[in-house]
């Protein structure tokens, strides 16, 4: 059992508040922490101080102490002054949905472009706290008329440290978008059609993947079971060639802006793709939020413009009075209507008609290669 944790919530009047907090739940759960109450209050704006205002605060620390929580977590991100002052508040680790987030991401990143980017989102998000750090020094100071001290020094002399490090990493993160570079014009000289799947987290993405290429990508019913960018060749009979398919990082609400940055490398395989297989859970009542936060996503790297297909996928979890009457049909995107088909990738209902439809758009891209010179570059996954 994972530490015991209170999550609270505050609704500012954002459409997409979570009132149950399921998805800090599953993202607790995924951080080995251990939910063991949950509180929400509302309020028109944060508490500058503590985020939920005093009486709200006591609330959480009975709360706390009641159930035997160890750790405090929000739903939303906190400045580090109010991360600070709940803490002394509580007299427990307050810790906010961001790093949490940056928890996860740092225990699943396996490949070495992974950990780096882990790295910098984690420095840059630890060099805004480090008033937090050194709190037993702040208040020190340096004799009569003076003002400071050893406490500032040592605030100074972490936040050089930090920034060179990011500094560092920074460094190494251009070398490895130059070697992804260097293996995206490989497949440009193929001509090769890419294709990249994209979603919010715990849609299926990986799934998927592995549905279509018979490759083993790790893939589990939890959010970011995939960090890492997997690209894989994906023949497609009907169309007597192969496109080049990649499994990427899922998406999530209020995604730190630090992650959007340091995965840019990552994500890098969607802005150049030629068509966005955007994997939905259509077995998730929230799905239209969902869809909506991964559309952000893609405007903010720029592949908002790239042509899309959506595939429902979780039909096998949807009740019989679910059921979509078609499987294929289309739904409208940022006031476009694009195609939509309706899969399982556990049992591979309507992968037939996915695969139909990604040999037409293959046949239909006046870049591919023709079908003799595609046959030079067999696949992978076999």
């Amino acid at each position: 059992m994972g530490t015991p944790v209170v999550l609270v919530g505050v609704d500012l009047g954002f459409p997409h508040f979570d009132g149950a907090l399921e998805e800090l739940g599953l993202l607790a759960k995924t951080a080995g922490l251990s939910p063991v109450a949950r509180i929400t209050c509302k309020r028109k704006a944060p508490d500058a101080a503590l985020f939920v205002g005093s009486g709200k605060a006591d609330e959480i620390r009975s709360l706390a102490a009641m159930h035997g929580a160890s750790e405090i977590l929000f739903d939303q991100a906190l400045s580090p002054a109010q991360q600070r002052n709940l803490e002394r508040y509580l007299e427990l680790p307050v810790n906010d949905r961001t790093l949490l987030i940056l928890e996860i991401f740092a225990q699943r990143a396996r490949s070495h472009e992974g950990k780096l980017q882990v790295e910098l989102a984690r420095l840059q998000y630890l060099s805004t706290r480090l008033v937090r750090r050194w709190s037993h020094l702040e208040r020190q100071t340096g004799g009569i008329g003076a003002r400071g001290g050893p406490g500032e020094k040592q605030i100074e002399l972490d936040r050089r440290m930090i920034g060179d490090a990011i500094k560092r990493t920074r460094e190494r993160l251009v070398k490895v978008k130059r070697q992804r570079s260097t293996q995206r014009r490989q497949r440009e000289r193929r001509d090769t059609f890419n294709i990249s799947l994209v979603g919010y987290t715990n849609a299926g993405k990986s799934t998927l993947f592995n549905a279509l290429v018979k490759a083993r990508a790790y893939a589990a019913d939890q959010l970011f079971a995939t960090l890492d960018t997997t690209t894989r060749q994906l023949y497609l009979a009907d169309a007597g060639r192969s496109a080049s398919l990649s499994d990427t990082v899922g998406f999530i609400r209020d995604l730190p802006h630090g992650l959007i940055d340091a995965f840019q490398a990552t994500l890098q395989e969607a802005v150049d793709a030629n068509l966005l297989l955007h994997v939905v859970d259509a077995s998730n009542k929230d799905f239209p939020e969902q869809m909506a936060q991964v559309e952000r996503v893609l405007q903010e790297i720029g592949a908002a413009d790239i042509p899309q297909v959506l595939v429902f996928n979780k039909l096998d979890a949807l009740d019989t009075a679910q059921r979509p009457p078609v499987l294929v049909d289309q739904y409208e995107v940022g006031g476009n209507m694009v195609p939509r088909l309706f899969v399982s990738a556990r049992t591979g209902e309507g992968l037939d008609n996915l695969r139909s439809l990604l040999s037409t758009r293959l046949l239909d891209d006046p870049g591919t290669m023709s079908p003799d010179a595609a046959n030079e570059f067999p696949d992978e996954s076999n």
